[in-house]
This record gives structure tokens, C-alpha cells and sequence, in this order.
């Protein structure tokens, strides 16, 4: 009989630990990595993205901007910050699965009082022959201690990779921030070369209306013209003289930007005194888009996130299953300083085992499981979105520098004939064959046609920027 209830009990305790070990079943995502062959039915694998920001852009004044906002950056320092914390955590979770060991140190008295069962043995028990057990009894302790859980189900080895994938990941948004630091520093120094030349063809632009205005005036004085036409050349030029403060604010906020990119107060950007017109877009080898996996650095990220998060799920899984923590000391223990070291008297020792297994109520493990696995699946989406996003920025780009390099021809054919007919629409106008609107109407849409063909370059340039911060270029 005593065996056979022995047996049950066995029986009924693995059962528990079968049940306490079960893991409930989850319904898992894996990550598409797959992407089109090609952008443009090109297999040359040569790619821009490959070459160091100061060697991609050569402008030396804009190679300094650059230089000193990787220094100074507000931004970026933030996230070299969030690096070394990351950094802290992954030491953190290591020295979780080494044994904790510690010294120990202490002194204490006690005084039990005599009519109680401890008091009345404290009394009678004698040390030494004639002499009672001190009262009060000090207590002086010296040791040392350690505890340690046994990493079985690699539970804390794989929170420890999940940290490492998290540094890591911090490690490739910095550099992320990198490369939206060099484009958005490329774009706002390429509008301020705009800029100053739109304030150029202005001033140019002024000086044309009032030598018109003073041969309307001499016109009017010929009774050719009337006071209407001096007036609307007038207006004419005082609006063109207006378009020149829009500019200049426009400068001012745009030289902040960049000053605030470089943490520093505003103060005069200095920048190439080049004609606009004559920047060249640099050359572009896009690759192949399976290279934007090793290119980009918000793919990266992503990526090892969801290293991260499947880590999490591991760990998660891990506590349904039984923890064995081992725990051991060592010292000395004494009322009497004098004995404290006395070897084998006061020695003490200590060594436990303990293996513990969740076995009711384990709602709280299952909610964690289940939000970890959520994690993960979300994790899944955010890098296929990531992969996706980035072949959507790369053909756009590239599509948009094709498109603009059309654009810029027709543009420039426009403005070298607009600006033929002014000169056209002056002699024809003092010839009394034109009427003064339509010289007005000449002035006026030569001057938009070259703020359009500044503002082509300007995106052509944009977008030669844009295409090396997608193709993951930048932060190398």
C-alpha cells in the first residue's frame, strides 16, 4: 500500500509538471525579403551608394557644412546617447546569467527573554564549564554568498542576444540620422545657392524694367504713349523690387536651418559664389535593388529588430518551462569577535537547489508570450513596409531625374527665347508696332521662365541628393 500511494504521488506530480510546462500555440509571421530584379531592366551592380559623402559631393564649402554637423549635431548626439544606453543594457542582461557573488558582513544582538522556551534553554546551556551563554548574545558574521540561475532553456542567453540586436539597432539609427543629416544639409545648401541667384536675375531684371521705364517715359514725352503706360511700368518695376525682400527673408531662414543642423546660432553661411546654372548633377549607378537590404540603414534597423523581437518570444516561451536556481555561502559566524575565525568552530557553510515551475494562474506568463509574439509579427510588417518603402523612394528618384533632365532642356530653350523677345519687344515697341503690355507681358514671363529654370535645377540637384540618401548612401 505505502508503495503504491507513493506512486500516485509521483504520478500526480509529473502530471502537474506536464501541465505546467504545456505551452499555449501561437500563429507566427515570417518576413518577405524578396524585391524586384531590377529597377530599370539593368543588372550593373555598380552603386552610388557605395561612395563616401565627401567624395560624392565636392563643394567644399558644403564638404564643411557637412563636417561640422557630424560633430555638433543635436540630433545625432541624442542617438550616439541611446547607443551607449543600449550599450549599458546589453552589460546588463550578460551579467544575468553569471552567478551573483557577494561578501557579507554583519553584527547584531540579541536578547531573549528568560521565561520563554529560548530564554529557559539560553540559561541552562553552558559554553564552558561554570559559565553561562552570554545574555544579551552578540552576533558577528563574515561570508561570502552567491547565487546562480542555471540558464537551461537559454532564457537568459537569448535576452541577452535580444539586447545585443537592440544595440545594434540603435547603432543603425545613428546612422540613419546620418544620412537624413547629409541629405537635408545638401538640399537646404543647394536652395540657398538658389536663392542667391533668383536675388541676381532680380537685380538684372530691375535694371532692364527701368531702362524700359525710361523710354516710356520719353514716349510720353513724344505724346506716343500716355501717363497710363509710365504708370503700369512704374507699378511694374516696384513689384519687381518687392519680389527681391520675399527672397532675401527666404535666405535668412534657410541660412538658419542649416546653422540650426550645425548647433550653432545664426551667422553668415558661406557657400559657393558659382553660376546655378552651371552645377552638374553628379553621376548615378542605382545597383540593384537587392542591395538596398545592405545599403540602408533604416532597413538594418528594422531588420534587427525583428532579430530582437523573435529573441523576445524565446525568452517569453522559456518561463513555462521549470528554473532551476542554486544558491551556496561560506563564513564564519560567532558571539565573540575572539571566536570569530576559529576554524572549524565557527565555520559555516550552505549549499541549495531549487527548481521552480509556474503551475497556476500563469495568466500573467501567457499575456507576455502572447504580447511578445504580437511584437514580433508587428516587427515583420515594419521591415517588409521598410524594404518597400525604400525600392518606392529609389524608382521615384530616379524617375523624377530623368523627367527633370527633359524638363531643364525644354526650360532652357524657353528662357533663351524669352529672353530674345524682350529685346524684340523693345524695338518693336519703339517703333510704335507694339503696345507698352505687351512689353510688360514679355519682362514679366521672361522673368518667371528664369525663376522656373532655377527652381528645375534646384529639384535636379534635390533630387541627386535624394537618390543618394535612397540608394542608403551617406552615413558610410
Amino acid at each position: 500500500m505505502p508503495r503504491r500511494k507513493y506512486k500516485y504521488i509521483g504520478i500526480a506530480c509529473l502530471s502537474l509538471t506536464y501541465a505546467a510546462c504545456k505551452v499555449p500555440a501561437l500563429v507566427g509571421k515570417t518576413a518577405d525579403k524578396t524585391v524586384p530584379a531590377s529597377y530599370n531592366n539593368s543588372q550593373d551592380t555598380v552603386n552610388t551608394a557605395q561612395v563616401k559623402w565627401n567624395q560624392y559631393f565636392t563643394d567644399p564649402y558644403l564638404v564643411a557644412l557637412i563636417d561640422t554637423a557630424l560633430k555638433n549635431n543635436q540630433e545625432l548626439n541624442i542617438a550616439l546617447q541611446e547607443i551607449e544606453i543600449s550599450r549599458n543594457e546589453v552589460r546588463a542582461r550578460k551579467g544575468e546569467y553569471l552567478p551573483f557573488v557577494g561578501i557579507k558582513g554583519a553584527a547584531g544582538l540579541d536578547k531573549s527573554a528568560r521565561y520563554t522556551n529560548i530564554g529557559a534553554m539560553e540559561a541552562n546551556t553552558e559554553i564552558k564549564p561554570g559559565k553561562e551563554m552570554p545574555d544579551p548574545l552578540p552576533d558577528y558574521l563574515l561570508g561570502v554568498y552567491a547565487n546562480w540561475e542555471v540558464d537551461i532553456w537559454h532564457k537568459l542567453h537569448n535576452a541577452s542576444k535580444a539586447a545585443v540586436a537592440r544595440y545594434l539597432s540603435t547603432v543603425e539609427g545613428r546612422n540613419f540620422v546620418i544620412t537624413n543629416l547629409v541629405a537635408e544639409i545638401a538640399n537646404s545648401y543647394y536652395e540657398l545657392l538658389a536663392l542667391d541667384n533668383q536675388l541676381d536675375i532680380v537685380k538684372k531684371n530691375m535694371e532692364i524694367q527701368h531702362n524700359a521705364l525710361e523710354i516710356v517715359k520719353l514716349q510720353k514725352e513724344a505724346t506716343r504713349v500716355t501717363e497710363l503706360a509710365v504708370r503700369k511700368f512704374e507699378a511694374e518695376v516696384l513689384n519687381t523690387q518687392n519680389l527681391q525682400y520675399g527672397i532675401l527673408q527666404k535666405i535668412t531662414e534657410t541660412e538658419n536651418r542649416i546653422n540650426y543642423l550645425l548647433a550653432r546660432y545664426p551667422q553668415p553661411v558661406l557657400r559657393n559664389g558659382q553660376r546655378f546654372d552651371e552645377l552638374v548633377p553628379a553621376s548615378i549607378h542605382a545597383g540593384i535593388p537587392s542591395q538596398l537590404l545592405a545599403n540602408r540603414p533604416d532597413i538594418k534597423q528594422a531588420e534587427l529588430a525583428l532579430t530582437a523581437a523573435q529573441l523576445d518570444v524565446k525568452v517569453a516561451r522559456a518561463r513555462f518551462y521549470p528554473s532551476l536556481g542554486i544558491s551556496a555561502s561560506v563564513g564564519y559566524q560567532a558571539f565573540n569577535p575572539g571566536y570569530l575565525l576559529r576554524t572549524p568552530e565557527s565555520l559555516l557553510y550552505s549549499l541549495a537547489g531549487e527548481l521552480v515551475a509556474p503551475l497556476v494562474n500563469r495568466n500573467a506568463i501567457k499575456a507576455t508570450y502572447y504580447s511578445a509574439n504580437a511584437t514580433q509579427i508587428q516587427a515583420v510588417y515594419n521591415y517588409e513596409r521598410t524594404i518597400l518603402n525604400a525600392y518606392v523612394e529609389v524608382a521615384n528618384q530616379l524617375a523624377k531625374i530623368n523627367n527633370l533632365e527633359k524638363s531643364y532642356d525644354l526650360k532652357s530653350q524657353q528662357v533663351v527665347k524669352l529672353t530674345q523677345s524682350i529685346d524684340i519687344s523693345n524695338d518693336l515697341f519703339k517703333s510704335a508696332r507694339a503696345d507698352y503690355m505687351e512689353v510688360l507681358m514679355t519682362q514679366r514671363d521672361a522673368l518667371e521662365s528664369k525663376f522656373e529654370l532655377i527652381e528645375t535645377k534646384k529639384q535636379q540637384l534635390n533630387a541627386m541628393v535624394n537618390i543618394y540618401q535612397a540608394l542608403g548612401g551617406g552615413w558610410n
